[in-house]
């Protein structure tokens, strides 16, 4: 999409990722993990600050975005996290700074506790984390997934819309909006939209959330303060959970922290980066 091209591919077990990096090359790395249902065009405004002084990293996870979605696909979080550690391996990135949004965070987590991914700080922003997790909305979809993808395209494609749009504590921008909910549209999107709500597994974040303690790296938590799909509260729980760790509450901000207040959250990763020099 050429508001926000991934030039790039890495294929993996789970289908081509598109990707791509802003800034130049020999800075200092940062990679930008996307949640669900987003993309790393929720990273846009944040990617092209941090760009300015260090090389960032971009991805969108097979099933999502502009990465490929077909029928049959694991787009698990079990899988994400080993796509995740393949693509560090791959971009040759022995320590980045991981920032981490929603289920990215749940990712990123993975990676580095099951799969020993090394970063050299972790950022994250209104994670997938601590069960449980996942709204009436989420749950009720991921029981009938193979009803709801039988929704006439229209019946879809609003309550995709609805559902992305509640994201925001301040609403989204039309533009913003349409341009989120694109890539679920259509037959294969609406298909890949249903898959990796059916495949959100809580098991996933209990194989890792009592090893919190074990992850030895500067941690940041941000967190939207209006955020209505993940409550605040867990904010101050995970960081209790992970020695070190400090928490940055956004004030005003719902869950997609990045569209709510892309200002105030890259001033938070930018000084969290100027501590780690």
């Amino acid at each position: 999409m050429s508001d926000w091209p991934l030039t790039r591919t890495f294929r993996s077990a789970s289908g081509d990722v598109r990707w791509d990096t802003l800034g130049e090359p020999g800075r200092d790395p940062v990679v930008l993990c996307h949640g669900t249902p987003f993309s790393s065009y929720v990273w846009r405004a944040v990617a092209r600050s941090l760009a300015r002084h260090h090389h960032v990293f971009v991805w969108d996870m097979p099933g999502y975005g502009a990465s490929q979605m077909s029928a049959g696909q694991d787009v698990s979080l079990a899988a994400q996290g080993r796509i995740l550690t393949e693509l560090l391996a791959h971009w040759r990135l022995t320590e980045p700074v991981v920032v981490a949004h929603d289920f990215g965070g749940a990712v990123s987590l993975r990676a580095r506790l099951l799969h020993g991914a090394r970063y050299r700080a972790l950022a994250l922003v209104d994670p997938v984390a601590l069960v449980p997790w996942g709204s009436p909305f989420f749950r009720l979809v991921g029981e009938h997934a193979e009803v709801f993808e039988q929704l006439p395209p229209a019946l879809h494609g609003a309550l995709v819309r609805e559902y992305v749009g509640s994201a925001s504590s301040r609403g989204l921008h039309p533009a913003v909006l349409d341009r989120l909910v694109r890539p679920w549209l259509g037959d294969p999107g609406q298909a890949a939209f249903y898959r990796q709500i059916a495949q959100a597994d809580q098991r996933h974040t209990n194989e890792v959330q009592h090893r919190y303690g074990e992850i030895g790296l500067p941690v940041l938590v941000c967190w939207g303060q209006e955020d209505t799909w993940i409550p605040p509260a867990k904010g101050h729980e995970l960081v209790a959970r992970i020695p070190g760790a400090r928490l940055e509450p956004i004030a005003g901000a719902g869950h997609l922290v990045q569209e709510d207040a892309p200002a105030e959250l890259t001033a938070a990763l930018i000084a969290f980066l100027a501590q780690l020099s």
